[in-house]
């Protein structure tokens, strides 16, 4: 296989992984605003089934995510001196935190601890749209 062709599959599997984490990151904060809100323990434990399968996936994604993206890296070590590149890490970092984020929301509504409204977790729910338009826009642009 030429290496022109294989760095095309490494980048096609480094996006589509990338969707899976994101559905997840999209996903799972609904599901904590709607853990939050339920009202009965039949509903609570159907959500944190729910939350942990999705964490799964969207934890595999991640990690999927990385591995192709490194193998890119590899292959192209020029991009960790283009500005574009070294910004998007850099969010790439804040995604990492706010999957972790997640994992703390997943476990503490789990454990029964509930907010007394849903409003910062409705925010919350919207930082994943800012990653991905912020990140896609660079990764197409390379506006520096």
């Amino acid at each position: 296989m030429l290496l022109s062709t294989l760095y095309l599959w490494l980048k096609a599997l480094h996006v589509a992984f990338m969707v899976t984490w994101f559905a997840g990151l999209f996903y799972l904060p609904r599901l904590f605003i709607y853990h939050a809100d339920a009202a009965d323990n039949a509903s609570r434990s159907r959500f944190s089934l729910m939350e942990r399968r999705l964490f799964i996936i969207m934890s595999i994604g991640a990690v999927l995510t990385a591995l192709f993206g490194f193998a890119l890296l590899y292959f192209n070590r020029a991009l960790l001196y283009q500005g574009w590149f070294q910004t998007k890490l850099m969010l790439l970092g804040g995604m990492a935190v706010y999957h972790m984020r997640c994992r703390h929301w997943m476990q503490r509504l789990a454990a029964g601890s509930f907010p007394d409204n849903t409003r910062w977790l409705r925010w919350f729910n919207e930082l994943p749209t800012f990653f991905l338009l912020v990140i896609v826009g660079l990764a197409i642009v390379k506006p520096f």
